[in-house]
């Protein structure tokens, strides 16, 4: 598979075509009758002009040849029916959904959320909560009464109680009971986004007004905000203080004993190993996984991670509900940049509640550019026919729909019948809804059915809509039934040919030659005075075992060296080194000096099919490849409007 991404990344380069080509089109030339037009080839030119190597590829007359090639190539692709293979469906359907992103999306709102979600990452609030639970789906009467039940707390609050035992006594949040509703220091993407922004937007010491999300109704309190301290990887040694049968305070002095042997010198990872009584981190010396603000349960451990530099790696003892600790600082990682941020908040924006307002910016353009006019008369049977049955999950679609099976509405070209609407009613049904009565779910329902539509209508035209999008969708589906083809009728031909390939190689053989090449051992150190010394010992026809015994330890090198076979020129051979038996002189090329002992000489000569193996079958693919279309050029009828070639010459040489 990701040989099919580089040949298509080679084929289609990698700049797309900023906007539609706008100049009338002519037939450039057409392939049993079916024409091919001069926008495309000027696109395609002008695109590969800055990609392309081969200097005679930019020649218009060679170009049009490869393009005529390359359709040709298309055309027998689609002759062979690959177009219909379920693998080649599957991977253009996956593409088409990954371009159509840039396209169903609102850029404008995307940019807008990167810009706020950045802005807050560089800031981290520390956080209190009070929360009244309501139910997205809760009766309007359950949602009032739990909204005034928060209005009543926050006027408690604003009278002089406190928050933390309020929150306490009231927040049905269960930690609140023990965290007296503090959540700690968090930063953007790390609540529901409505809680972030009700957090973010509560200045310092403040209380919010109710703040709506899925669970329920929030009272915010913002007790600080600091800036975001990036992440940090420690070390730690841990000694737990509520082991079975030991005292609470062996454990203190426990770590002030390992505390000393730290500061006599030892080892802060073997100590680790050996004495720290966190499992999980021992054997890997007490490494943790790198982590931020807010994400570990215990606030000291962060302050205290945080609170070293290089200056000072490593805590003193310190105590958390877990036991005793010293920590060791391994590195800090300050924010990224905005850049460096770009692509992960785009994905976590896409995954967070925020995408709902990127969907219903696009939503609230289509409704505009796609209104609808529903058969009333039609809608009310519709509407009736929808009963109260549908909040138990006991409501059928009629079974008589014949009276319903007409047009309820249009887009663009397309129409929707009562009967699809009935179904879809039907679908989300055991979805449940608090939308009462029944009559006004029914109005709700079809708005969301309506919005569904536009926006799969849309997304199936947009090659219609953009040219651009329809150009690259081209591009692509040409592309996978090309690869396919290739492989099929060249490449994997090339490999397992061997017969064609002898005797193609017996035609070539001229072209792949040796020059002479020297069998070689090579000697290279900074130390002229020990290269001299191996000069001297390579003279008395000592070997390369003495000489790498004589200068070389096991924590030491003084001495490099390397044997192979290499042509005359080869950048493997010291500069100057002769073509002939013997120990060359010293050389030196920068800080290193070389001495060369040549073995034997290896005349120039034909390679055998084995040493240009390589090279040898990339030939017999283009050889294959130029006979292929020579041969598809008398299976199917090219014929080139040489008249409209001239216009097209014309026009992209302006």
């Amino acid at each position: 598979m990701k040989l099919k991404h580089v040949f298509l990344g080679l084929l289609m380069g990698f700049v797309l075509v900023a906007k539609a080509q706008t100049s009338s089109k002519e037939v450039l030339f057409t392939i049993d009758d079916k024409p091919f037009y001069t926008d495309e080839f000027i696109r395609v030119y002008n695109k590969n002009l800055d990609l392309v190597k081969d200097e005679s590829q930019k020649d218009l007359n060679q170009y049009l040849e490869l393009f005529v090639g390359y359709k040709l190539k298309v055309t027998k692709a689609n002759k062979l029916g690959l177009q219909n293979n379920t693998q080649y469906q599957t991977e253009l359907k996956s593409y088409r959904t990954q371009l159509s992103k840039n396209y169903t999306s609102d850029s404008k709102v995307t940019k807008e959320l990167v810009d706020e979600g950045y802005k807050r990452l560089l800031k981290e609030v520390n956080a209190s909560h009070i929360l009244i639970l309501a139910d997205e789906n809760a009766a309007p009467a359950d949602t009032l009464a739990a909204y005034n039940k928060t209005m009543g707390i926050r006027d408690r609050i604003l009278k002089g109680e406190d928050f933390g035992a309020l929150a306490a006594e009231l927040s049905q949040d269960p930690s609140a009971k023990d965290n007296k509703g503090n959540l700690g220091y968090f930063t953007s993407f790390k609540m529901v986004y409505a809680f972030e922004n009700g957090a973010y937007k509560t200045p310092v010491g403040s209380i919010s007004m109710p703040v709506r999300t899925r669970f329920g109704y929030h009272l915010i309190k913002v007790n600080d905000v600091r800036d975001n301290r990036g992440e940090i990887a420690v070390s730690h040694i841990m000694i737990l203080k509520n082991k079975e049968g030991v005292a609470v305070e062996n454990a203190k002095a426990t770590i002030e004993d390992i505390y000393q042997k730290l500061q006599q010198g030892e080892k802060f990872e073997e100590l680790a190993k050996q004495l720290s009584e966190d499992k999980s981190s021992a054997s890997k010396g007490g490494v943790l996984n790198r982590f931020a603000s807010g994400q570990l349960s215990s606030e000291e451990f962060e302050n205290q991670a945080f609170s070293l530099t290089k200056e000072n790696p490593i805590s003193k003892p310190f105590e958390t509900n877990f036991g005793w600790h010293i920590v060791k600082l391994m590195d800090k990682y300050p924010v990224k940049t905005y850049d460096e941020s770009k692509a992960e908040l785009e994905n976590k924006i896409s995954k967070d509640d925020r995408s709902r307002l990127i969907t219903n910016s696009l939503t609230e353009k289509l409704r505009v550019k796609y209104p609808i006019q529903k058969d009333a008369k039609l809608y009310s049977a519709l509407s009736k026919s929808v009963t109260d049955a549908f909040f138990e999950n006991k409501w059928a679609v009629p079974t008589d729909t014949n009276k319903y099976d007409k047009t309820l509405f249009s887009i663009g070209s397309k129409n929707f019948k009562g009967t699809e609407f009935l179904d879809y009613v039907y679908s989300k049904q055991k979805g449940g809804s608090a939308i009462r009565p029944i009559s006004k779910l029914t109005n709700y329902l079809f708005d969301a059915y309506v919005d569904e539509k536009r926006n799969q209508y849309y997304n199936d035209n947009l090659e219609v809509e953009f040219p651009e999008f329809s150009a690259v969708m081209d591009e692509y589906r040409d592309g996978l039934l090309l690869f396919d083809l290739m492989d099929k009728e060249i490449w994997q031909r090339s490999k397992s040919d061997t017969t064609g390939l002898k005797a193609f190689y017996e035609t070539q053989k001229d072209k792949h030659l040796w020059k002479t090449r020297v069998n070689s051992e090579i000697y290279s150190s900074t130390d002229l005075s020990k290269m001299k010394k191996v000069l001297s010992m390579l003279k008395k026809k000592q070997t390369s075992k003495d000489i790498k015994e004589k200068f070389n330890t096991k924590d030491n090198v003084s001495v490099m060296f390397y044997e192979g076979i290499y042509e005359d020129g080869a950048d493997a051979l010291p500069k100057g080194t002769k073509m002939e038996i013997g120990v060359s002189e010293i050389t030196n090329k920068g800080e290193y000096y070389y001495v060369t002992n040549v073995k034997s000489v290896l005349p120039a000569g034909i390679k055998t099919l084995e040493e240009c193996r390589g090279k040898l079958v990339n030939d017999y693919q283009q050889y294959l490849e130029q006979n292929w279309v020579n041969e598809l050029k008398k299976e199917f009828t090219v014929k080139v409007d040489t008249a409209v070639f001239e216009k097209v010459k014309n026009q992209i040489k302006k």
